[in-house]
């Protein structure tokens, strides 16, 4: 069982994985500093100062001016204020995650493009007399047995027996 463990521990798709929830855990506080540093703040300028933070409901019935001072009183208090920027924080970092796979997509879908590869040479003919398909080295056609003639002047017969 602790061979298994250590094969599990160390396959390849752990460690990336451990690497992701490191380094996803990094850019959250990223993001949250973002929000709460400096659109928070300019959110606050435009609406003419609300602070969202301050956005409760005391649930002891009592009044109180800002948070701060609820919970130094003990108070039970409703923070819609703080899950109004936490939503913001999860959609700022909703869209960051959005953009960077889509960018990753794209990177992608460049490095897997194939080059365009030149059409295969046809393998038959039509015959000039019947207009029957036949092989493109086929000297006589196998259905009305005449003669093939060369090349050029196949397309020419073509051409004629086509108008």
């Amino acid at each position: 069982m602790i061979g298994e463990f250590k094969e599990f521990i160390m396959r390849g798709n752990v460690m990336d994985m451990a690497v992701a929830v490191i380094v996803g855990g990094a850019f959250q506080k990223i993001i949250t500093s973002l929000t709460n540093d400096i659109i928070m703040p300019l959110i606050t300028l435009i609406t003419g100062g609300i602070d969202f933070n301050n956005w409760f409901i005391s649930l002891d019935g009592s009044n109180y001016a800002t948070l701060a001072e609820a919970q130094a009183a003990g108070a039970a208090t409703f923070n819609y204020g703080t899950f109004i920027t936490v939503v913001l924080d999860f959609l700022i970092l909703a869209f960051v995650i959005f953009m960077m796979v889509k960018g990753m997509n794209s990177l992608a879908a460049k490095a897997h493009k194939k080059p365009e590869e030149a059409p295969a040479a046809p393998t038959t003919k039509k015959c000039p007399y019947c207009l029957s398909e036949i092989d493109i080295k086929a000297t006589r056609c196998p259905h009305c047995t005449s003669e093939q003639p060369a090349e050029e002047e196949a397309e020419e017969k073509a051409e004629e027996k086509a108008e």
